[in-house]
């Protein structure tokens, strides 16, 4: 049997990339422009999309299948059992149903300091470097600003100083994306100053287009990425940061959201009660929902970084070429023959490329 050297024969790993990479070519059809700006579907991806869409629907629909959170009964601090699947409060309250509109109060927190906080970051950074001059150094001195002083020290000092029946959900939420969005702003700022600069920017300031439209059609999709990035942090950031004013008792006063069900399960004594189906799922709530949306942001960074992409498939060609290494292998034992050197090399290209 003749001896292939790498010199004359490529890896097996390159072939099964040069055969994927022309069997894209020939049968897949060219990925549009929105297409690109969508991150490939990966089992972690998946697993995100379906927290995300099963909590999300608890949250919207959950409250029309429960009962009143509310309502009070001489049953206090009862097990999960089959009246009550997840147990009652001290009061007799179901926590279910609290879990319920609980859900949904702090994903409507979350939706409104994500809007609220990637608007005031897209103006301040996109507009500004667009600007440039007198603006971009007074919106970045603002940002700077904002950026140096403490996020949680200021939020509670402005949450205290609003009376508590003024602190309803759009109290918090404003509060929470005033104090969240000068970071997004500056990678906005230094995104903008790279992109105006390109040519088909250039071509549309001398055919005398105006400066919203040049910013809206020119500049702001290729901010896309980012800015869906910077607003699937921002609704994790306002979930949490919700939750932790809301344990302190600065949440909203006139709502309920997972953190007013941890602070009356902490006022309760529920964890020296062994009452642990009280603060367990709001808590396990608050976990999961931002695993989720963690998951669908490293997602999203392949759009924003191409080279997590191409390591991906990198690594999946390679597992692909070792998997067709097995089968080899497997066929040249089966025909008792010895197993060629050509194999053998693949095998140690493989694990370089695996490395």
């Amino acid at each position: 049997m003749t001896n292939l050297s790498p010199a004359n024969e490529p890896s097996l790993v390159d072939e099964v990339e040069a055969e994927e990479v022309a069997r894209e070519r020939a049968g897949a059809a060219p990925r549009s422009g929105w297409r690109m700006l969508l991150p490939t579907m990966t089992p972690w991806l998946a697993i995100g999309l379906v927290l995300v869409g099963v909590i999300t629907l608890f949250g919207i629909f959950g409250p029309y299948l429960v009962g009143d959170p509310r309502q009070i009964r001489d049953i206090g601090l009862t097990p999960p059992s089959g009246d009550f699947l997840l147990g009652t409060t001290q009061t007799g309250q179901d926590v279910l149903a609290q879990l319920a509109y609980a859900t949904r109060g702090s994903l409507q927190i979350g939706l409104l300091v994500g809007v609220l906080a990637t608007a005031l970051s897209a103006f301040f950074g996109i507009y500004g470097a667009y600007r440039g001059g007198f603006a971009d150094e007074a919106f970045s001195l603002l940002s700077n600003v904002f950026l140096v002083i403490p996020g949680l020290p200021l939020v509670i000092v402005i949450s205290g100083f609003v009376p508590r029946e003024s602190r309803g959900l759009w109290t918090i939420a404003v509060v929470l994306a005033v104090t969240s969005w000068a970071a997004s702003a500056r990678v906005l700022r230094a995104q903008t100053l790279s992109v105006r600069n390109r040519d088909y920017v250039a071509a549309s300031k001398v055919s005398g287009e105006k400066p919203w439209r040049v910013i809206v059609v020119e500049i702001l999709p290729n901010l896309l990425p980012v800015i869906a990035s910077q607003f699937v942090f921002a609704v994790i950031a306002a979930i949490l940061g919700e939750a932790g004013l809301s344990f302190i008792g600065l949440g909203a006063s006139n709502s309920s959201t997972l953190g007013t069900m941890l602070f009356y399960a902490q006022n309760g004594f529920a964890l020296s009660l062994g009452a642990w189906w009280w603060f367990v799922p709001p808590g396990l709530m608050i976990a999961l929902f931002g695993m989720g949306l963690s998951l669908i942001n490293f997602s999203i960074d392949e759009i924003i970084n191409p080279k997590l992409k191409n390591l991906r498939q990198h690594r999946k060609r390679a597992r692909k070429a070792a998997r067709l290494e097995r089968e080899l292998a497997r066929a040249h034992r089966r025909s008792g023959t010895q197993e060629p050197d050509a194999v053998r090399e693949a095998d140690g290209t493989k694990e370089v490329s695996a490395r």
